[in-house]
């Protein structure tokens, strides 16, 4: 049975001679397998094991290991202190020529630590894994009672666990593998069983009604094993395979329509900001306008505005009454090449901390649908596991994909310390938005994305992931085909003034490999309103279209120009003028205008109290074409303004503490060095110096003992910082204490001396 007596209490003492005899190689590999240990940089090596042993940098390293490790470490915690690598590998099923090298990449991270008599596992990572690893309970030593028979042998605790009765044996089977403690209630159901398991110590009391399953006879009931399934390996990949040229040109296609998206949001953004909630983020009614908008699902949706917003494109124009808007860097970024606009989308997901799928779920604690753009959104682990999942798509040759239950089990084995219902949400969200962004194409890497995935992460330059993403943008297009349905097709992405037009005066039905646009009498309107004549507008469709302008699409340019501007809207507050009266009197039996108090002044003209953009927005509604008037008399152009955020300063992007490049070990490990020789020679000097050695005192205590050694003449030892910070060990003679002052001589010397008590280090009786 494993040794379960308890650790000497020397580990950060042993941990910092074992970092110390450390080659520099050794350290440098320390240091990148655990990144957190170098920042702040620490001052010597003694610094650097006692950061190293800290419980939340053993967590940080913990939270590294795949489940092959953390499983192997489970076991050598199990086995005792030092480790007993035969009873470790018994427990993994394994042999200790394989557990061999899991220990020795165990102890590069700083987990294990050697001395004469063995090797240790570090303090803290009992701590971490809690009071009972793997499930298992405490050992017999630990609990009260008397060592029970069957503890002499193996044979003989299988002899008691044979004998026992159908439920007896039922309660040890949902102990077996954790938790390992019960309520057993004296008359209950099971009590019967309870008390033939507690009478061979097969289950140890605790207090109230609460048993404990010791861990020896846990281990038995396992057949020897500390896991139910072991798994030091990986799980395998179900791999589809593609050719990689049509990879990237599906990639290629998702990143040119990602980049159509973001212009659609901020063409919308710009005239119409939408408000900022009062506890922040975007209103449900917003947000499902905008997927209405996009003619997109709500998740790409969220999407599609969380990656603009981490892009720097759109921010809070902090206002008094504020409005999310795009940001003066999005009119920067429109004019930049495609290639060089998804790089700066793609590097934005790459290193961000939100998780647009969690927009529209509920939070953990309960409560209200997460909004799109509010804090809810940040979850710092994504950017891991956002990682994690890339990392195994740039494993595989090019062209493969896994598919989403391989690689979520994949990222569980990867990352055995966070839940598993978590990790398969998260990847499959990693994958959904990689393929939307063009990182993947087919749900395969593409050439790009390896390309822009590999520089992030080294924080190299991306040119070479713009230009292969260069080649495979569809190229954008300067003409529609005009359909007699009254729809026109675009066959590949439009862009500048055309598109501007296209949104303008039609909407977008479906989007794809071409963009199908819908003319109705809303959207000639909205043209019309802009200040186009219908003319002008029919001319701009022959001039976009390689097909004639179908005859449909002239009448309906024409019933809505020829209505368009009968009905006038002036200030009265407002009046109503139609040389049409019948428009007039359909407006007045309309229950619908009712709000606006329509009031006949004039056979030709009405008025109303509501404000003259209020009476436009509710006709426009209920089906009529009305304008507004100036004071002479003609057509106001409403002026279509591009809202802008004020101008900021970029942020920085996020610092991920996961790298250390070799310039930085090779810095560190000399100042370690360096710094370790400045402390050797600090404690040689200070062995040698004469009197006893002085601890780290109090203000108030060393005033305490000068006090005493005044009123008795004794001497006393004090460590003494100077003007310059040096600390001198000085054998003083008080004679009075004044005003935070000690007054007297020192040895050697009969001229008085003065030494403030603030810089007292340390004091100790001669």
């Amino acid at each position: 049975m494993p040794n379960s007596s308890p650790r000497p209490a020397a580990a950060v003492r042993s941990l910092a001679d074992d970092v110390r005899g450390r080659s520099d190689e050794q350290l440098r590999a320390l240091v990148r397998r655990r990144p957190d240990l170098a920042r702040p940089a620490p001052s010597d090596l003694t610094s650097l094991a006692a950061r190293a042993s800290t419980r939340a940098s053993v967590q940080r390293a913990l939270d590294g290991l795949d489940r092959g490790h953390l499983q192997v470490l489970e076991a050598l915690v199990v086995s005792g202190d030092p480790v007993d690598l035969t009873v470790a590998a018994k427990l993994v099923g394994s042999s200790v020529r394989s557990l061999e090298r899991f220990v020795r990449e165990l102890w590069d991270r700083g987990l294990l630590w050697r001395s004469g008599d063995g090797q240790h596992v570090v303090r803290a990572v009992s701590e971490v894994l809690g009071p009972h690893p793997a499930g298992l309970g405490p050992a017999l030593a630990e609990l009260p009672g008397s060592t029970p028979a069957w503890s002499a042998s193996d044979k003989a605790l299988d002899k008691v666990i044979a004998s026992a009765p159908g439920d007896a044996r039922n309660i040890l089977d949902l102990l077996t593998w954790g938790p390992p403690f019960g309520t057993l209630s004296p008359g209950g159901p099971m009590a019967a069983a309870g008390s033939w398991l507690l009478s061979r110590q097969l289950l140890n009391p605790l207090a109230g009604e609460n048993v404990a399953l010791p861990r020896e006879v846990a281990l038995r009931l396992r057949g020897g094993r500390l896991h139910r399934e072991c798994a030091l390996t990986a799980p395998k990949l179900t791999i589809t395979s593609f050719q990689q040229p049509s990879v990237d040109d599906a990639a290629g296609g998702q990143a040119s329509e990602l980049l159509g998206l973001v212009d659609e949001l901020a063409a919308d953004w710009g005239p119409r900001p939408p408000r900022v909630l009062r506890a922040g983020g975007l209103s449900v009614r917003d947000f499902k306008r905008l997927a209405t908008i996009l003619d997109v699902d709500q998740p790409h949706a969220a999407f599609v505005v969380e990656t603009a917003y981490a892009a720097g494109l759109l921010a809070d124009d902090g206002s008094l009454e504020p409005v999310w808007a795009p940001t003066p860097g999005y009119d920067d970024w429109q004019q930049k090449p495609s290639a060089n606009r998804w790089v700066r989308l793609s590097r934005a997901w790459l290193s961000s901390g939100r998780a647009p799928h969690l927009v529209g779920s509920a939070p953990g604690g309960g409560g209200s649908p997460i909004n799109a753009l509010s804090g809810e959104v940040v979850y710092p682990p994504v950017r891991q596991l956002r990682g994690d999942v890339l990392t195994e798509l740039a494993a595989l040759p090019e062209g493969q994909a896994p598919d989403l239950g391989s690689l979520a089990d994949r990222i569980c084995w990867r990352r055995p310390m966070r839940r598993a219902e978590i990790i398969g949400a998260v990847t499959a969200a990693v994958l959904r938005e990689a393929e939307w962004l063009g990182i993947t194409g087919r749900g395969a890497l593409s050439t790009a994305g390896r390309l822009i995935f590999e520089a992030n992460a080294t924080a190299a330059d991306p040119a070479a992931a713009e230009a292969a993403i260069d080649t495979h943008l569809p190229s954008p297009v300067e003409h529609v085909l005009l359909q007699a349905d009254l729809t026109a097709v675009a066959p590949g992405r439009l862009e500048g003034s055309l598109a501007q037009f296209m949104r303008l005066v039609a909407d977008v039905e479906s989007r794809g490999g071409a963009t199908v646009y819908r003319f109705s009498p809303q959207s000639v309107r909205r043209g019309l309103d802009a200040g186009w004549s219908s003319a002008q507008v029919l001319a701009a469709l022959r001039d976009a279209s390689r097909t004639p302008v179908p005859q449909p699409l002239e009448y309906l340019v024409g019933d809505v120009a020829r209505r368009h501007g009968q009905t006038r809207v002036g200030t009265v507050s407002a009046y109503i003028r139609s040389d049409d009266t019948t428009v007039l009197e359909t407006m007045l039996a309309d229950r619908e205008l009712a709000a606006l108090q329509l009031r006949r002044v004039a056979p030709t003209v009405v008025v109303s109290q509501a404000h003259t953009l209020v009476v436009l927005e509710m006709l426009r509604e209920n089906g009529f074409a009305p304008v507004a008037e100036t004071t002479e008399g003609g057509v106001q152009i409403p002026r279509v303004s591009q809202h802008r955020t004020p101008a900021r300063r970029s942020p920085a992007p996020p610092k991920v503490s996961s790298v250390v490049d070799e310039e930085q070990t090779e810095t560190l490990v000399s100042a370690l060095r360096a710094g370790e020789e400045s402390a050797a020679y600090e404690r040689a000097r200070a062995l040698s110096q004469p009197g006893p050695r002085l601890p780290s005192t109090e203000p108030a205590v060393a005033l305490a003992l000068l006090r005493e050694a005044s009123a008795d003449s004794l001497g006393v030892w004090i460590g003494y910082a100077d003007s310059d910070g040096r600390t001198k060990r000085i054998l003083f003679y008080p004679k009075r204490i004044e005003g935070g002052r000690a007054y007297g001589s020192v040895e050697g010397s009969n001229v008085e001396h003065t030494f403030s008590i603030h810089r007292i280090t340390g004091a100790a009786v001669s």
